[in-house]
């Protein structure tokens, strides 16, 4: 996951506030009323958007937690795989080199034996 998805989301929640508080401000501003009704209209308005504002952002908050508790349980995952795979390849690695020295170590006993059978012959 990019960091530029959280700020999309960010981005798209500041909108979607500001055009709700435009769009609020110019409905009661247009209403025929008194300006009084107007001024209780905007303030209970106010409210009523504070708190969604509120809530819009512990959802957002609470995904954002769950997205970094996933990135961090992926990032342990991976962590453990790679580990494993560091393991088999320092296991394959030592196997090689045994391998190595007992090819060296025959090749050795064959050089030795090898002058001894021509002297014999």
């Amino acid at each position: 996951m990019s960091n530029s998805n959280g700020g999309d989301i960010g981005s798209f929640f500041a909108g979607f506030l500001v055009g709700g508080l435009v769009g609020a401000g110019v409905a009661l501003l247009m209403a025929p009323q008194s300006g009084e009704e107007t001024r209780a209209q905007i303030r209970q308005t106010s409210v009523e958007l504070q708190g969604k504002a509120e809530q819009a952002l512990a959802e957002a908050r609470d995904k954002a937690e769950a997205v970094a508790a996933d990135i961090k349980r992926r990032a342990e995952q991976l962590q453990a795989q790679s580990r494993v795979l560091l393991e088999e390849g320092q296991k394959q690695l030592t196997q090689a080199v045994e391998a190595t020295k007992k090819a060296a170590a025959t090749a050795q006993g064959d050089e030795a034996a090898a002058p001894e059978a021509a002297e014999a012959a």
